[in-house]
């Protein structure tokens, strides 16, 4: 049994706010690296954007989140200063602190363990497109 790491850099395409599912990639990450036992971290490099796991079985799921922090934190706040790249500036960092940049999904027999109807999911929190870069770090065993 050997020690294995390995890391990948993918880019997602967003098409402003909204969940992009990940899951495939990492899986397909995961299969490919010879890895059996061990755990993949993912990292969002960004600052107004976030990672999560959520229901990939029903995207109402999805859409009731995307409502939930519209509610939580909306762009109208009249208070909020950093808006130098418009309304939706500084909600979108106050969006990603409150959800995550990184997740770690264990690997076990070569596959990542995850429930029944989770998906990890780049969580974009700007209204425009943007190209987020995700980081793929994995370590275990063969």
């Amino acid at each position: 049994m050997s020690t294995i790491f390995k890391s990948r850099e993918i880019t997602v395409g967003t098409r402003g706010k909204g969940t992009y599912e990940l899951t495939g990639e990492l899986r397909a990450f995961v299969e490919s690296s010879g890895v059996r036992e061990g755990q993949l971290t993912v990292f969002v490099r960004h600052t107004s954007a976030s990672l999560v796991i959520m229901e990939n079985a029903d995207p109402e799921a999805r859409t009731d989140l995307h409502a939930f922090f519209d509610h939580l934190v909306p762009e109208t706040l009249p208070f909020l200063v950093h808006t130098y790249e418009g309304p939706d500036d500084s909600p979108s960092h106050l969006r990603m602190a409150l959800t995550r940049t990184s997740e770690v999904v264990p690997v076990v027999g070569g596959r990542l363990v995850l429930g029944t109807w989770q998906g990890v999911f780049l969580f974009e929190h700007r209204r425009a497109p943007h190209r987020r870069s995700v980081v793929l770090s994995l370590v275990g065993t063969d």
